[in-house]
C-alpha cells in the first residue's frame, strides 16, 4: 500500500513539475499579455545568456591550451633566386621587300610587245616588253651611216696631220663633226633603249597589268608588276623611349601567325630620326626566306630583347600589392621552425621590368629569400603562418 502511495506521489509531482516548467515557457508568458511577466522573462534569459558565454570563454582557452594544432592560416612559399632574365618588347610590323616593283615605261607609245607571262621567272636585264619607238630606229641608222662617213673623214685628216700635210683648222673641224655625230648617235640610242623594258632584278612577274596594244604614257602607265621574295624584312615603328635599347644587332624573334612560321634574327638597321608626330624611330628586321612562302604584307609579330639581366630576381605578378603611399609590398616568413610555422613579414620592395607573369625585383628582397606566394593576399604583417608543401 506504501509503495502504490509512493508512485501515486512521485507522479503527481511530475505532473506538477511539467505543468510549471510549461508555464515558464516564452510562449505561455507571451499569452499572459502581462508586462511584468515578460520584462522579468526577458531578464532572466539575458542573465542566462551571459552565464553561457562565460562558460564558452572558459572552455575556448582551455581548448587553447590544451590543443597542439593552432588554427593558422596555411600558406605556400617559393625561394627568390638569381637567374638570367631576357625583358621582350613586343610590337608589330607588316613584311616587306626592297625588291618590289610596279614597272612603268620611260617612253610614250604602243606597247607592240608583252613577252613575258604571270609568274614567269626572269632575271635581271631581261627583255619584259617592247614599245614601238615611233620611227627612231631608222633615224638612228641614218645617223650612223653619217656618223661612220664622220669618222672615215676624220681618220684620214689625222694621218694626213701626223704627217704634217693639211691645215690645222681642217684636221679640227673633221674631229669636231666625227664627235658630234657620235654624241647624236648615242643621245639616240639611249632613246630607243628606253622602247625596251628591261627587268631591273631578278625575280617573278606577279601581275601583267597592261595588255599588249595599248597606248602608254612614260612614267605613268603600268605595265607588269615584279616582285623578288630573297630579301625579305620587317619594318615597323618602336616607341622614342626605347632609342637607346632597341639597337643594331639586338636579337629579335619573328613570329607571323597566318603562316605558323617563328624565325629568330637581329635588327639589320635602327633610325636615328624620331618622328615628331607619333615620337617613334624606325628598325629593319631581315626575315630569311628559303622556303619563299614569306610574302610581303603579311603581318607580323616581333619580340626583341630589349633588356638583359643576368642575376634578376624574379616574383610572380599575383603576390605583389600596393598599399596608400604608392609602394609595393610582398610578404615573407621568417622565424620558421621544424614543424613549418613562421612569422609572415611584409616587405617594401622596388620592381623592373615586367615579362608575362612574372616582374623583376630590384631592391627588398636578396637571393634565398623565402617569399609567400599562395595565401599573400589574405595574411597579416606579423601574422602566424604554416607552410604546407603540395
Amino acid at each position: 500500500m506504501k509503495h502504490i502511495q509512493l508512485i501515486i506521489l512521485t507522479s503527481l509531482l511530475l505532473v506538477a513539475c511539467g505543468g510549471d516548467k510549461k508555464k515558464n515557457t516564452v510562449e505561455s508568458v507571451l499569452e499572459t499579455n502581462n508586462l511584468e511577466t515578460i520584462r522579468a522573462k526577458r531578464a532572466e534569459l539575458v542573465e542566462n545568456q551571459e552565464e553561457i558565454h562565460a562558460k564558452i570563454k572558459q572552455l575556448d582557452e582551455a581548448i587553447a591550451k590544451i590543443d597542439t594544432v593552432k588554427k593558422v592560416p596555411l600558406i605556400t612559399t617559393i625561394t627568390a633566386k638569381t637567374e638570367v632574365f631576357n625583358h621582350q618588347l613586343e610590337i608589330q610590323g607588316n613584311v616587306t621587300t626592297k625588291n618590289l616593283l610596279v614597272i612603268t615605261p620611260e617612253f610614250n607609245g604602243i606597247l607592240t610587245n608583252v613577252y613575258v607571262k604571270e609568274g614567269q621567272k626572269v632575271s635581271k636585264g631581261q627583255l619584259l616588253a617592247k614599245i614601238d619607238d615611233g620611227g627612231l630606229s631608222q633615224q638612228l641608222a641614218q645617223l650612223k651611216i653619217q656618223a661612220d662617213l664622220a669618222r672615215t673623214t676624220f681618220e684620214r685628216q689625222k694621218r694626213l696631220w701626223d704627217q704634217n700635210i693639211g691645215s690645222e683648222i681642217q684636221y679640227l673641224q673633221a674631229k669636231s663633226s666625227y664627235e658630234a655625230q657620235q654624241e647624236a648617235v648615242n643621245q639616240l640610242q639611249q632613246q630607243v633603249a628606253k622602247t625596251n623594258v628591261k627587268a631591273p632584278f631578278s625575280g617573278t612577274i606577279d601581275d601583267v597589268i597592261t595588255e599588249q596594244g595599248s597606248v602608254v604614257a612614260a612614267g605613268q602607265t603600268p605595265l607588269m608588276r615584279i616582285v623578288n621574295l630573297n630579301d625579305m624584312y620587317i619594318e615597323t615603328d618602336v616607341p622614342e623611349s626605347y632609342i637607346t635599347d632597341v639597337t643594331k644587332g639586338k636579337d629579335v624573334t619573328v613570329s607571323i601567325p597566318v603562316i605558323n612560321k617563328t624565325v629568330d634574327t637581329k635588327i639589320r638597321q635602327a633610325g636615328d630620326y624620331v618622328n615628331p608626330a607619333n615620337r617613334t624611330f624606325k628598325i629593319e628586321v631581315p626575315v630569311p626566306n628559303k622556303d619563299k612562302d614569306i610574302k610581303p604584307n603579311l603581318t607580323a609579330k616581333l619580340k626583341i630583347n630589349d633588356y638583359t639581366n643576368k642575376e634578376a630576381l624574379l616574383v610572380p605578378l599575383s603576390i605583389i600589392s600596393e598599399n596608400a603611399e604608392g609602394e609595393q609590398y610582398l610578404y615573407t616568413i621568417k622565424d620558421k621552425n621544424k614543424n613549418g610555422e613562421g612569422i609572415a613579414t611584409k616587405v617594401i620592395i622596388k620592381t623592373g621590368k615586367t615579362q608575362g607573369d612574372v616582374i623583376e625585383v630590384l631592391e627588398g628582397i636578396k637571393n634565398g629569400t623565402e617569399i609567400i606566394k599562395e595565401g599573400a593576399r589574405s595574411v597579416k604583417d606579423g601574422q602566424t603562418v604554416k607552410v604546407i608543401k603540395y
